[in-house]
């Protein structure tokens, strides 16, 4: 095969991979989001003939022209039916989709995507398999957090303030660990992955095998150990709170301005505490209730966030000037051109002539200089100084 041919079949990869991604994403994440509103919506039935079988709440809705009117039973019908729907396959393809697009895209490219020298400086193979640890650790310190504190003194397992308090604790200091070992954007989606990781595994070791259980002692005429239960609701109620940190997780590591912040960590964990706060809110909404304390200290979060990381104003000198397009196109050479020239040209951009300079102005000056995602992981090693003499030419007009 052409190698050139390569880095398109790679995109190509990329692209299906990230549509896949996001298609069974949508799908687990909106039946979670449906199922929690679903159960804080029933209400007891009215008719008699629906509790004697059992029914401990129901719903009518209308949808698509036709009602629906779902039912709930406490622990199941009279007579169990042979065909059940299981809720997991979206959850299991969104983890294989994602982590395939990891393999693909950070792990067989982990020198440029991984490593950071000014962060940590390490070997392909050893960032590799730290980064494969954490999703494996984070699962396996987080369960055993459930397993020896989610005890009720009652001897039922669910969730109370130490458990919650300490999943949280981990999770912000897996975010500083992460933040001081891998290049900023890998850190914030490897901390994703990692809470991806932990609900995937929350529903195939733990949800679905004690769902399974429950069906086959009812079906044996065995009695059902209520822990199966308790232990799925727990963990169906950690992977609810979880949704929003993993989604701005996974976004906001195309955001340069978060990830190269000095306190990355920080800017992380504070913006998945604004997406537990939201999903908090909009629980507590299903339950019937407006807790708009938790809406204003999510905006209140939001707001000192912006304002702590908003850039210090420039001085207004004048002796401020354009550079010279000479200038441009050294800085451009130095620390640009061995990505982006005319036989390798990551992402179809190519800087090697005064001609493609000019015509890629507007995605020079985005990347480089607003958002200051290229060069990726600064492996070329830009300054602040060449990054404002590239915005200067930039706001004069880009001429060549």
């Amino acid at each position: 095969m052409d190698l050139a041919f390569a880095p398109y079949l790679l995109d190509w990869a990329a692209l299906l991979l990230r549509w896949l991604h996001l298609i069974v994403g949508i799908a687990w994440i909106g039946a979670s989001f449906y199922f929690v509103w679903l159960d804080n919506h029933l209400v007891p039935p009215e008719a008699a003939d629906l509790r004697a079988r059992g029914v401990s709440g129901e719903l009518w809705a209308v949808h698509g022209g036709g009602f629906y009117n779902p039912q709930k039973y406490m622990v199941a019908p009279p007579n169990l039916p042979q065909h059940l729907h299981w809720f997991y396959w979206e959850s299991y393809w969104t983890w294989i989709s994602g982590f395939a697009l990891f393999v693909a895209l950070y792990l067989f490219n982990a020198n440029s995507y991984l490593i950071d020298p000014r962060v940590h400086v390490w070997s392909a193979p050893a960032v590799i398999a730290a980064a494969l640890g954490f999703l494996a650790s984070g699962w396996l310190v987080y369960d055993q957090i459930c397993r020896r504190l989610g005890h009720r003194s009652d001897g039922s397992i669910g969730n109370d303030g130490r458990v919650l308090g300490l999943i949280a604790l981990f999770i912000v200091l897996a975010t500083w660990a992460a933040c001081q070992l891998f290049a900023g954007r890998a850190a914030f989606l490897i901390i994703g992955a990692m809470l991806a990781t932990m609900m995937s595994a929350n529903v195939l070791v733990w949800i679905i095998p004690g769902q399974k259980q429950v069906i086959a002692d009812m079906r044996a005429g065995r009695a059902v150990d209520p822990v199966y239960g308790q232990r799925g609701k727990q963990r169906s109620v950690h992977n609810t709170y979880f949704t929003l940190p993993v989604l701005i997780a996974m976004l906001s590591n195309h955001y340069g301005m978060l990830f190269s912040h000095a306190q990355n960590w920080l800017v992380l964990s504070l913006l998945m505490a604004v997406g537990v706060l939201v999903r908090s809110y909009f629980v507590k909404r299903h339950k019937g209730g407006n807790a708009w304390g938790l809406v204003a200290a999510a905006l209140a979060l939001l707001a000192g966030l912006i304002v702590w990381m908003a850039p210090a104003p420039k001085p207004v000198t004048s002796q401020a000037r354009a550079p010279g397009f000479a200038e441009v196109q050294a800085v451009i050479a130095q620390r640009c051109v061995m990505c982006h020239n005319a036989d390798l040209a990551q992402k179809g951009v190519q800087l090697h002539t005064p001609a493609l300079i000019a015509q890629n102005a507007p995605l020079i000056y985005q990347q480089a200089v607003l958002q200051k995602l290229m060069p990726l992981n600064n492996a070329t090693a830009i300054t602040e100084a060449e990054r404002s003499l590239l915005g200067r030419w930039f706001e004069a007009g880009a001429k060549p």
